[in-house]
């Protein structure tokens, strides 16, 4: 095969070879694409399908339609799988065949004014004018109707096709709360949220990124709330994004956030509509991208990756008491090997007197140090967690139970490590798990081996410089100009009633300063006459 590709290389190019190349470059509109279309009906349709390599799944219906002084030649193009065929029979094909024309084929400009505004039963008809709005048209799902002898084409909204039904998310699931999360149809997703804001102060502003897969992307923001300044800083950023396409949200998320070189997520993602509410009601912004249940949130702070929607279903102790778990989970997911490997292998003095004694007696045999027993067992782990996300669900949890089960297991027979750095590694992974986030868990993991290395090398010295290095890393991080670290640097008192702790909802009566700067009153209520009100009987 390479030798065949190499020899053709060789070769030189045969007259009907490169009179084909000639014509296809003469078919393509390239610069032309913002011209308008031509007026002879064949010709349009003759371009659009050289233009597409006459694929199968474009669709040319052409019709003649009985008008005044004769036939008038019409075309109606969509792409099999993208419009809801039967929708559009009933609001442009049957309207067209029983309504009589009032114009003729001599009048194809006032034959489109009848079928826009008369006929064309559907409840949004726009006019393309050139080929890159009809191309825009057809790839989101509309009918094209073409006239002879006209240089416009009209595009009727018959979005269809197959899609996944609304269902509870699978990546962050609830006890008590809603069971509904977005999908990966654009306008399902914008009308879920708007289920849960129904006020005129809900705007959306759409855009179209990527070259060749044209992908709308939308921003949502609560007028009056969210901050002109941080709206403009996200409409530049994203006008300034030149690529060739926009598969997922995580495209968007890397291209616009502030610092390139962290392991930490500065921009939060989530995929239910509760969540994206209830951060819109604070002021901040939603980025939603057709073709992903996942919604951007920014700007975004460090602690809203340790909360869950769930802490607001709930008493405010119960919450306060979940939130103080997740985050005490994350500390010891990020260091307790790198703290076991310290102790045991430069500050014994810390280890009581019969826990080291058994300590020395279950390492005996063991032919390596400690640092790289703990190195050896986290990356079996994060193997063995890749190996379960990427097989099918049925054979992972096998993988899962028997591969945790039969490795711990054996290597401890075989002397290869000891037991403590089985229940280590076990006790860490256990505790990774318990972050609502998943970006913000693989931050953990991979600081986890930078923190072995500084542990075996120079004991709780390098695991302080590394953990201090840390905290100025994020003191010093942004998402969309807002500081990473808010409301513990800079400080702002009063937000702390929805960080780490979640106070009572009659506490929290104003929204987060510096995110919703015009109105900053969540609640009118006086929690003191609240208190004094006696029950009713």
């Amino acid at each position: 095969m390479f030798s065949d590709y190499m020899l053709s290389r060789g070769r030189k190019k045969t007259k009907k070879q490169e009179d084909r190349e000639k014509e296809l470059q003469q078919n393509q509109l390239g610069e032309y694409e913002q011209e308008p279309l031509l007026p002879v009906l064949a010709d349009n349709i003759k371009l659009l399908q050289s233009e597409m390599g006459n694929s199968n799944d474009i669709v040319v219906r052409e019709l003649a339609l009985e008008g005044e002084g004769g036939f008038i030649k019409v075309a109606i193009i969509y792409v099999q799988g993208l419009v809801d065929e039967f929708r559009m029979n009933e609001s442009i094909i049957q309207p067209m065949q029983s309504v009589p024309f009032q114009a003729g084929p001599d009048d194809p400009s006032r034959v489109q004014d009848e079928l826009k505004n008369k006929i064309v039963a559907a409840g949004r008809v726009e006019e393309a004018k050139d080929w890159k709005k009809l191309f825009e048209g057809l790839f989101l799902g509309n009918a094209l109707i073409l006239l002879d002898g006209c240089n416009t084409a009209l595009a009727s909204s018959c979005v269809g096709g197959e899609r996944r039904a609304v269902e509870e998310p699978k990546t962050e699931t609830a006890i008590r709360g809603p069971r509904e999360g977005f999908v990966e149809a654009l306008r399902v997703n914008t009308a879920l949220i708007r289920r849960k804001i129904r006020s005129p102060k809900l705007w959306m502003e759409q855009k179209t990124i990527g070259r060749e897969t044209q992908t709308p992307v939308c921003i949502m923001y609560m007028k009056g709330l969210a901050s002109e300044d941080t709206l403009q800083d996200l409409r530049d950023r994203l006008d300034a994004i030149d690529i060739d396409g926009i598969l997922e949200s995580s495209y968007i998320e890397e291209l616009i956030a502030d610092q390139k070189w962290t392991p930490f997520p500065t921009i939060l993602n989530n995929e239910r509509p509760d969540v994206i509410a209830s951060n819109l009601l604070e002021g901040r912004i939603a980025i939603l991208v057709d073709g992903t249940p996942f919604v951007l949130i920014v700007p975004t702070e460090l602690n809203m990756f340790f909360q869950a929607a769930e802490d607001y279903y709930q008493r405010f102790d119960v919450a306060t008491f979940l939130r103080l778990l997740r985050f005490f989970s994350y500390v010891l997911a990020l260091v307790m090997p790198s703290v076991y490997v310290a102790v045991v292998g430069y500050h014994q003095e810390m280890i009581p007197t019969p826990l080291l004694l058994k300590l020395v007696a279950q390492r005996e045999g063991v032919p390596f140090p400690v640092y790289l027993e703990a190195f050896i067992m986290e990356l079996v782990f994060e193997i063995l967690r890749e190996a379960v996300v990427r097989m099918p669900t049925i054979v992972g949890n096998a993988i899962s139970i028997v591969g945790g089960m039969v490795i711990g297991q054996s290597v401890v027979e075989a002397g290869i490590v000891s037991p403590p750095v089985v229940i280590v590694v076990a006790f860490t992974a256990i505790t990774s798990f318990v972050s609502p986030t998943y970006n913000l868990g693989i931050a953990a993991r991979l600081l986890r081996f930078l923190l072995l290395i500084a542990a075996s090398t120079l004991g709780f010295y390098g695991i302080s410089i590394v953990l201090l290095l840390l905290l100025l890393h994020l003191s010093n991080l942004r998402s969309l100009g807002m500081p990473y670290m808010k409301p513990f640097s800079p400080m702002f008192r009063k937000d702390w009633k929805d960080t780490l702790l979640r106070a009572p909802m009659w506490m929290m009566r104003e929204r987060p300063q510096a995110i919703a700067v015009d109105n900053l009153v969540r609640a009118d209520m006086d929690t003191k006459e609240l208190e004094g009100q006696e029950p009713v009987q």
